[in-house]
């Protein structure tokens, strides 16, 4: 096939395609234009919509996320509150135990001092009991012996020692007798050798 048949083809078929684009066929192929250009509008609006809509998801996102991080913050915060009250309570709980137990302890002293009081205004009584009975009688007969016998004693000495002074007619006599190393007797003479005989 020489050059000229082939450039003959491709006039002929390039007629058959400007025929068929000016047949019939272009209706459709504006018919096919248009719906594409519907399409290619309805992309661009569904693609806007689209992207709104992620847009305010990515904000609804963030908005959460900052209300979880505040959330968390302020759970912390309630923690730490509560933490802090219960060691508040602990320590007050310790304090109420201590005051407690010093409570019981001053219960427990006042009570003995009571107890000790009413003891001790019992042997009140029975010392100005016997203060009014014996006392009286006692420094009647200690005042009689020293009529009697004028020995003035010294009553601040351990009992086993007697000593005071015989004031006799003429002359003031020590005595100081250790009883433990004397028999009764002989104390008792010793005593009685004091005594005038002359009435």
């Amino acid at each position: 096939m020489d050059l000229g048949h082939k450039f003959q083809d491709l006039e002929e078929t390039g007629e058959t395609l400007v025929a068929l684009i000016n047949s019939a066929q272009t209706e459709k192929l504006r018919e096919i234009k248009d719906e594409h250009l519907v399409l290619f509008d309805q992309h661009i609006e569904t693609k806007k919509i689209v992207t709104q809509i992620l847009k305010e998801e990515a904000e609804i996102e963030e908005c959460v996320g900052q209300r979880l991080l505040d959330m968390e913050e302020e759970k912390q915060q309630r923690e730490r509150e509560l933490e802090s009250l219960e060691e508040q309570l602990r320590q007050c709980t310790a304090k109420s135990q201590i005051s407690d137990s010093e409570l019981q302890f001053l219960k427990r002293e006042l009570e003995s001092l009571r107890n000790s009081e009413h003891e001790l205004e019992t042997l009140q009584k029975e010392v100005d009991e016997d203060t009014t009975e014996v006392i009286p009688s006692a420094v009647y007969v200690a005042q009689l012996y020293y009529v009697l016998t004028k020995i003035k004693w010294e009553y601040d000495r351990p009992p086993n020692i007697l000593k005071g002074v015989h004031y006799g007619a003429d002359l003031a006599t020590p005595i100081n007798i250790d009883t433990s190393v004397r028999s009764r007797s002989a104390v008792s003479d010793e005593l009685w050798s004091f005594v005038s005989t002359e009435w």
